[in-house]
């Protein structure tokens, strides 16, 4: 294989121009302050990117089928409160709490899969009604008031360390290794591209189509459960306040990652990137004193740039691996 094609090739990968667009942000970061190449800033940037990757990896795969999902951050708000009643209010162990918890996440995430793969509502009408009807469950808990102060156990599962590794990065690796052997080297990952891909063609050739938009809703709702779980306890508390708008970035991370809103097309560990990007891009504009709003503008504008590099990426490719064949003839 000459040089020129190769790189031609590499030109085309997802994971490219999400690597280079975070090295240029890193070194962007670090030349406008000094703080973030502090060694506590990293692990503040690895703890904090720890729970949107695992929500962003079940908003991959919705999307990869061609669908979105609207609900995280409600779900998430929900499951908190949900784990503060099992602790608080029940008193149940955590080896109880927690798996009830992500219990309940899944059956949301069934609730979601059965509206949009055989009720045929538009996943974008059921996860925003998801978003709202969620939020008001999470009000119901507890007076609709915070509970704090829930375990000195609970906040050894986000904060707790092991061979001098913080556990966040184990769950991290262990959720990416997971879903990347799930969609990669199964036949329920080529199902999900499939469906994402050409749903008639995916129908047509024996796929249950239904059963693959189920199973990806659930997965979506798993890592939503498992990320307010995770946020439960790194603050030791429940609040139907948490999780605003972690769904919107765990979108942003996906996008950025590769993934294409048309589905079909996407890479599990490619998220991971996307939700690097956006975790240091908040952290380089919280150590330069950016207002939130401008942070918040910040993210949207991203969003925005993800969506338009999703859709001229294949022509950016194609021109730059014709660039490339043109240069090896004139050679």
């Amino acid at each position: 294989m000459s040089e020129t094609s190769f790189l031609g090739r590499l030109a085309r990968q997802e994971f490219v121009g999400p690597l280079i667009a975070l090295l240029l942000i890193v070194v962007i970061v670090a030349a406008t302050t000094p703080a973030f190449l502090e060694p506590q800033n990293f692990r503040n940037i690895a703890l904090q990117v720890s729970i949107l990757s695992i929500v962003a990896i079940g908003s991959t795969i919705v999307i990869i089928t061609g669908g979105i999902d609207l609900s995280p951050g409600s779900m998430i708000a929900l499951l908190t409160m949900c784990l503060a009643v099992f602790i608080k209010t029940y008193g149940l162990s955590l080896w109880v709490a927690i798996p009830l918890t992500l219990l309940i996440g899944c059956g949301l995430g069934v609730i979601n899969g059965i509206l949009v793969a055989y009720v045929g509502i538009p996943a974008f009408i059921v996860t925003l009604a998801g978003l709202s009807a969620f939020k008001g469950l999470a009000l119901t808990l507890n007076g609709g008031t915070p509970a704090f102060s829930l375990s000195p156990e609970l906040r050894e599962v986000f904060y707790g360390t092991f061979l001098g590794l913080p556990l966040p990065f184990y769950y991290v690796v262990g959720a990416y290794a997971l879903f990347t052997i799930i969609m990669e080297h199964t036949r329920l990952g080529r199902e999900i591209y499939a469906v994402g891909g050409n749903e008639s063609a995916a129908r047509l050739s024996g796929i249950n189509v239904a059963r693959v938009r189920l199973i990806a809703f659930v997965f979506a709702a798993l890592c939503a459960a498992v990320g307010a779980v995770l946020l439960s306890s790194r603050l030791n508390s429940g609040s139907p306040n948490y999780g605003t708008l972690i769904e919107l970035q765990a979108i942003a991370a996906a996008v950025v990652g590769g993934a294409s809103l048309a589905g079909g097309r996407g890479r599990v560990i490619s998220t991971l990137i996307g939700a690097l990007i956006i975790i240091v891009v908040q952290n380089g504009l919280n150590l330069n004193a950016v207002t939130t709003s401008m942070q918040s503008l910040t993210i949207g504008l991203i969003i925005l740039v993800a969506v338009g590099v999703d859709v001229w990426r294949s022509r950016i490719g194609a021109s730059i691996a014709g660039f490339l064949n043109a240069k090896t003839k004139e050679v």
